[in-house]
Parts: C-alpha cells; structure tokens; sequence
C-alpha cells in the first residue's frame, strides 16, 4: 500500500524553488554544470536546466552519469561508461550541482563524488535532491532539498517522474 507524499504540482513547485534557490547561491548561472546521477536525477537535472533558461536566459549543461561502477555496496562489472551524455561538458573548474532524487544513506552521492573526480576537479560541488529521507551512513548532506520526508528503515520512496514513469509523485511504501 503506498502512499503519495508529493503529488506532481508540489514536484514542480519544489523544483523551482530548487532552480532560484541554486540561482541565488551561484549568483546566476555562469560557470555552472548540473550533473544528473542515472536515473531520475538526470530527468530532474534538465527540468532544473529548462527553468534556469527561462529564468536567466542563459543554457546551463547537463551531464548525466551512471554511478554503479563506484558504488562499493553494489556488484559492478569495469566497463561501466561513467558519463551517459553525449554532450563532452568540462567539469574543470565548474560549479557543479549534483542532483539527485533520494538522498538516504549517502552512499549513491560519495560514488557520483568518486565519478566526478574522475572527469576533472570542478570548484565546487553541491548537491540539489528532490527528498532527503535521512538514515545517513556517510557525512553528506544537501545544500538544495525539495522536501524533508522523515521515513522508518522499513519503508521505501519511490520517486516517478513523467519521462519514465508517465506520471510525476513522490510516494512511500513498506518494505
């Protein structure tokens, strides 16, 4: 039985209070990178980019990357690509966002920390995700939140977004 905690108006509504909050603390948008860790932080990553466009009238890059191959909780074969965009975006001194949809353990975002070092040393890194679940194991946090959703170990967010899903909410289940 699950239930929706953010239906698609509060989505839209956090995403853009995303966008201006990310506008504000970059002072625009120059130098900026948003970096999409695979899979739906990489759909919210261009929602955020098509915002900053209308806002700043200015195109920010999105580069999409697939984590797995970082991960050390997950089995993972070496020839996993890391960049999944076919967009070549320097990293080099950039200002990264990092987005995301979850942000529960820490570990998915030490593992796009480890691919992002990787593709060259921005100037800095924040992290922009959609919920902030808690149950941190690791000391990373978010500078951009949609939404704190306080949840139990025994209960799952599943994140839908249009582009894969058909639909965009944010629901909570039980294991």
């Amino acid at each position: 039985m699950s239930k929706v905690v953010v239906d698609k108006m509060a989505m839209q509504r956090a995403l853009t209070r995303i966008t201006y909050e990310i506008i504000e603390k970059n002072k625009g948008v120059n130098n900026l990178v948003l970096v999409g860790i695979k899979t739906r932080g990489i759909y919210l990553a261009k929602r955020i980019a098509n915002r900053l466009q209308k806002l700043e009238n200015k195109e920010v890059p999105v580069v999409g990357i697939d984590v797995t191959k970082y991960r050390d909780d997950i089995q993972h074969t070496d020839n996993e690509p890391a960049v999944l965009s076919d967009e070549a975006v320097s990293l080099k001194d950039k200002n990264i966002i990092l987005v995301d949809d979850v942000l529960f353990t820490g570990r998915t975002i030490n593992a796009a920390l480890s691919a992002i070092a990787e593709l060259g040393r921005p100037k800095n890194i924040r992290l922009a995700v959609l919920v902030d679940r808690g149950h941190r194991e690791l000391p990373i946090r978010a500078d951009f939140v949609g939404k704190n959703i306080p949840t139990s170990k025994q209960e799952i967010i599943n994140v839908q977004v249009d582009e894969i899903d058909d639909q965009d909410s944010v629901e909570i289940d039980k294991k």
